[in-house]
């Protein structure tokens, strides 16, 4: 746990687990991940839980496998799919490899419920971004910076 809380001096996961909520507003009109950036330590598990009453959701990496849909993980990396959890519903995954992982909600990803993930070593701090041209514009704009997360630990949603 140390070495996690040294990868960053604004990184608010404390415990062994990051828990990412999947919400939206009641009437559906918006839906999000919150966190939608995450800074987290090799072996570190990532659970995202249904909290929209309104909404399925799903955790979708970004990867061939998942609906041909470009790979944004690392090499290496197992893509993940949660399927669709329904409200109060959980899904877990341990993230072994560093790098960025980008993933999303399969029904609501053209609405911009997409998120980042950074597994980082402490002081790892040289990720490159994914190319700009493989998604559709509303989506790429839906991720967090790279800097952004290294610096804060994690990126809250400003509803």
């Amino acid at each position: 746990m140390a070495a996690a809380l040294s990868l960053s001096p604004g990184l608010a996961i404390g415990g062994p687990v990051a828990e990412i909520a999947m919400a939206g507003r009641p009437d559906g009109s918006k839906v999000w991940f919150d966190p939608y950036g995450v800074l987290i330590a090799p072996g570190q598990t990532v659970r995202w839980t249904n909290h929209d009453k309104a909404n399925s959701h799903t955790a979708t990496a970004y990867a061939p496998e998942n609906d041909d849909h470009p790979r944004r993980i690392p090499e290496g990396a197992k893509p993940f799919n949660s399927d669709y959890l329904l409200p109060g519903e959980s899904f877990e995954v341990t993230l072994e490899i560093p790098g960025v992982y980008d993933y999303f909600c399969i029904p609501h990803e053209m609405s911009g419920m997409v998120g980042r993930i950074i597994v980082a070593k402490p002081g790892e701090t040289d990720f490159k971004d994914y190319p700009r041209g493989d998604l559709d514009d509303m989506v790429i704009n839906g991720f967090p910076s790279i800097a952004d997360i290294l610096a804060r630990g994690s990126v809250q949603v400003k509803e």
